[in-house]
């Protein structure tokens, strides 16, 4: 096995991963970031992004081939033409489910940075105390006071536009200028606002969509065609961003098609010399050796690394020594809300398309509004015009009803509620042994659902939905609830948890390892809650902390 030495690995281009290879190169690092699949350069290879549904074989859907082969797909929006390659190969990449878990993942560099919402909250005190305050699993061995300065610093360099509307639950960030509200979502706003005198808001939403120009990357052209990849930069990925950060920096080392199946671990030292490496294409086995490494595979795949990792020394694999490696596995649960039809407005329209929505930040349980079970949720949606789709195939006949599909419909107005899913050792992850993938690899047994408390709240996720829509005048308003299972928030979190006391976590406050202090885990994986809001942002922020603190004590001779 040919050996090369690096000062630092990142294992995963994800956001996470583009984070960590952007922050250690640019702090003089020679390092290689690891890719287990296919390279997607920016631009170049955005084969897609010019199209419209029209272009596409089958109209940019889902063919019954297509369902054949990829059933966990067909579960949501992810299966369709525009984005068929986009996605993690089910046949080839297989798991297996002990009760249901929607697992949707992007192996190819850049991950899923180029296929994500783009919302981007800050996480505030109540999300980081609340563990000890409800009891619940363990303590954050932070607070927001630690990360804030990091959460100015990424969104300066991300790009993150929104309104400083001073919520305390939400706090406020480095903002470029905000995406506006259509007519309608702002009357809707003021009328919640006056309906609950300020106990409730609904904002623009807080995306990493540019609505300035940053760093040669040109501002958000409002074609919503974003998981195209974005021709234009405009909204933060690993491609537009971090990537060409690092790259200019001369040392970092890209190498796709790289499935890494172990860390490898000196027992003796008690540090990571490096990673284990299969090509993906040829089959070989590589090893490179590194003085640090993170861990950026995404939550799941970083514990399936760990789980293979120093088995000589831990049954259970590196960073199982407090039992707590796989377990307490987190998403938002989502699916459930209300929409409803808002009457007038029939002379009023909006420009463009806006690849943002409306947020309304979690009212539960703050501020007196006490619910029968634990933390919030908060709502995501639009209001906007129906289009020639409206129409009735029974009734499509006559130049009437042909000029009438011609002018916008009427109004609606959606939200759907994203809620919070509390830590339980119960929802875990562990390897199967009987089944293997497409390189002779087990693959992850997932065994997660939700509990009690989340199915408490997504009662009032739908019922808080259909009386504010009402409250705020839309007409017959229509609650739903559909497909409450784990994975389909695409923002999986746990199986690392970080912590204070290495009998309860898995790594410590600095994003570290305690088992191998020279290995930083820095996406979902460390997280010890989940909160409401979507989490991207708070991986980067965590990440920039991680990867100064590493390269600190690099230079003190400390790993």
């Amino acid at each position: 096995m040919a050996e090369q030495h690096f000062d630092a690995i990142v294992i995963g281009s994800g956001i996470s991963g583009g984070w960590a290879a952007k922050e250690l190169t640019e702090k003089g690092l020679k390092v290689l970031m690891l890719e287990r699949g296919r390279n997607i350069e920016h631009v170049k290879d955005y084969v897609n992004a010019n199209k419209e549904a029209w272009d596409y074989p089958h109209h940019d859907r889902k063919t019954q081939e297509m369902i054949a082969n990829n059933p966990v797909r067909d579960r949501d929006y992810p299966l369709n033409e525009s984005t068929f390659d986009m996605w993690a190969n089910e046949k080839e990449n297989p798991y297996t489910e002990v009760k249901r878990y929607d697992w949707f993942r992007g192996y190819h560099v850049g991950g899923r940075s180029l296929l994500w919402g783009r919302q981007s909250y800050r996480w505030s005190d109540l999300d980081f105390e609340a563990n000890a305050k409800d009891g619940v699993a363990v303590d954050w061995p932070v607070r927001y006071k630690d990360i804030a300065p990091w959460y100015d610093y990424v969104e300066k360099f991300a790009g993150i536009s929104g309104n400083r509307d001073g919520i305390p639950v939400l706090p406020d960030g480095q903002f470029m200028p905000p995406m506006d509200m259509n007519c309608v979502e702002k009357d809707v706003a003021k009328r919640i606002k006056d309906f609950y005198k300020g106990q409730r808001a609904m904002i623009i939403g807080r995306t990493a969509n540019i609505t300035q120009p940053l760093e040669g990357r040109s501002n958000c052209q409002f074609r919503n065609k974003c998981w195209l990849g974005c021709p234009f930069g405009a909204y933060f990925s690993t491609q537009s961003s971090t990537l060409p950060a690092a790259m200019k920096t001369g040392n970092l080392t890209l190498r796709p098609w790289s499935i890494v199946t172990k860390i490898l671990y000196d027992k003796d030292k008690k540090k990571a010399t490096g990673v284990e490496v299969l090509d993906a294409e040829t089959n070989k086995t590589y090893v490179y050796n590194a003085k640090i490494i993170f861990l950026n595979a995404s939550s799941l795949n970083s514990a399936w690394i760990l789980m293979n990792s120093a088995t000589d020394v831990w049954e259970g694999g590196l960073g199982s020594s407090s039992g707590e490696l796989g377990h307490n596995i987190m998403d938002h649960h989502l699916g459930a809300g209300a929409n409803g039809k808002i009457d007038g407005y029939e002379d009023k329209y909006y420009f463009g398309r806006r690849a943002n929505g409306i947020y309304i930040p979690r009212y539960q349980n703050v501020n007196g509004d006490k619910r029968d079970y634990k933390r919030g949720f908060g709502y995501q949606g639009s209001a906007s015009r129906e289009g020639w789709g409206r129409q009735i195939a029974e009734m499509s006949i006559g130049g009437d009803f042909k000029d009438a599909l011609t002018e916008p419909g009427g109004w609606r107005m959606g939200i759907m509620g994203f809620g919070e899913v509390l830590p339980d050792h119960a929802n875990f992850v562990t390897l199967d042994k009987t089944v293997k993938d497409k390189w002779g690899l087990n693959v992850l047994k997932i065994d997660a659902e939700l509990k009690e408390n989340e199915l408490k709240m997504r009662k009032d996720m739908q019922a808080d939905a259909i009386e504010m829509l009402t409250n705020a005048g839309a007409k017959d308003v229509k609650g739903y609830d559909a497909n409450g299972v784990l994975g389909r928030g695409i923002h999986e979190m746990g199986t690392a948890r970080m912590g204070a006391d290495p009998k309860t976590s898995v790594v410590n406050k600095h994003n570290q390892i305690w088992d191998a202090p020279n290995v930083f885990v820095t996406d979902g994986s460390f997280m010890t809650s989940a909160a409401c809001v979507n989490p991207s942002l708070t991986y980067m922020a965590f990440t920039a902390r991680a990867a100064d603190y590493a390269v600190s004590e690099l230079k003190k001779g400390n790993l």
